[in-house]
């Protein structure tokens, strides 16, 4: 399964939050959303940054709840690795486990057209091995 057949399924909607908005706010949108990360983006189609859950939460262990006021560029994570939607579900779930990281913002002619999370992937994954295990009962069965 391609990225592409995802975004046709879940949309292509993409919670995105301003480099000066703070970590506060960030952690406002994420539970408003009920989403665990937000593209960081200052109009919507580049990408600064992602910012997810454990970012905040690692922040508020480290330096205490003061980190609240900082702004969401000095907590975000600025290297993001992005995927296609041509890209194959597979692959994006070795580069999420290799990487240690739970979304994928999908790209198309370096504009954000998208996110991937874990959880999209591997519900859709399952979802194949469902129809290819069904496939298989049934050509078993109509071989009897």
């Amino acid at each position: 399964m391609r990225v592409s057949t995802i975004l046709e399924q879940k949309g292509s909607a993409v919670a995105t939050i301003r480099a000066t908005a703070t970590v506060a706010e960030a952690a406002g949108e994420l539970r408003l959303r009920g989403v665990g990360a937000l593209v960081v983006s200052e109009d919507g189609r580049t990408i600064q940054g992602i910012i997810s859950e454990r970012d905040v939460v690692r922040r508020l262990a480290e330096k205490g709840a003061h980190s609240l006021d900082e702004p969401v560029e000095s907590v975000m994570s600025a290297e993001v690795r992005t995927c296609a939607p041509g890209d194959r579900c597979d692959d994006l779930m070795r580069i999420m486990t290799e990487h240690r990281m739970r979304h994928l913002p999908v790209v198309v002619d370096g504009e954000l057209a998208g996110i991937i999370s874990i959880g999209d992937a591997v519900k859709h994954r399952v979802n194949e091995l469902e129809q290819e295990s069904e496939a298989l009962h049934d050509y078993i069965a109509a071989g009897r």
